[in-house]
């Protein structure tokens, strides 16, 4: 676990609560976590989620692998260090959106057991809502789709470490919802998003 350096800080406690925040604002913040193998889905569902979302006047905000790459870990590349740093920042980040009354999307390949239990142990030491989910296409499938030609990169040797096939992918065992995408279609698939937020009591079903 990443230590704190700086010296000589002390932590500001605001002047309202979460509750208060978060009943003056009308919504509740949680971090809906998707994890699974490149072009598995994930990013698409955490869009049409995002989508749907929105429409219902839900405030929500969607985190995105490569796009978090661009600005806040744009200094990180795909060694598992730098795996473990880019995941540990986006618990943080994901910590902060939800503590704001946030409905947070996180979309991370995160293929570690290890680093995707640190984002959740996060949320759970501030009393915050974590749903994993578990986008668990066939790695078949997602090479098929193989919309970014990662894949086949990775089979031609041009890119090395790639999670499934030649790093490994740490499949969830406790996700509170798991999805496969070549058996549900994108709508069918946010509707499971939807319902497994209403059952937390977190959203209201339109």
């Amino acid at each position: 676990m990443t230590q704190v350096k700086a010296t000589n800080i002390h932590y500001h406690e605001g002047n309202i609560t979460r509750d208060e925040r978060w009943k003056a604002l009308g919504t509740k913040g949680v971090t809906m976590w998707f994890t699974g193998l490149s072009a598995c889905g994930k990013s698409t569902i955490a869009c049409a989620l995002e989508q749907a979302l929105c429409n219902q006047g839900v405030a929500c905000y969607r985190l995105d692998g490569d796009n978090i790459r661009f600005g806040l870990n744009k200094n990180l590349g795909f060694t598992a260090e730098d795996r473990e740093e880019n995941i540990r920042r986006i618990g943080e980040v994901s910590k902060l959106f939800a503590d704001a009354g946030i409905v947070t999307l996180t979309s991370f390949i995160s293929p570690y057991t290890k680093d995707r239990d640190n984002a959740r142990k996060l949320h759970d030491e501030a009393k915050l809502p974590f749903i994993e989910v578990f986008v668990d296409t066939p790695i078949e499938v997602c090479e098929k789709r193989d919309p970014k030609g990662l894949y086949k990169k990775a089979r031609a040797g041009e890119i090395k470490g790639f999670t499934g096939i030649d790093d490994p992918y740490e499949a969830p065992k406790h996700a509170e919802l798991t999805i496969d995408t070549s058996k549900h279609d994108l709508d069918a698939c946010v509707k499971m998003c939807l319902k497994a937020l209403a059952d937390s009591g977190l959203i209201q079903m339109a």
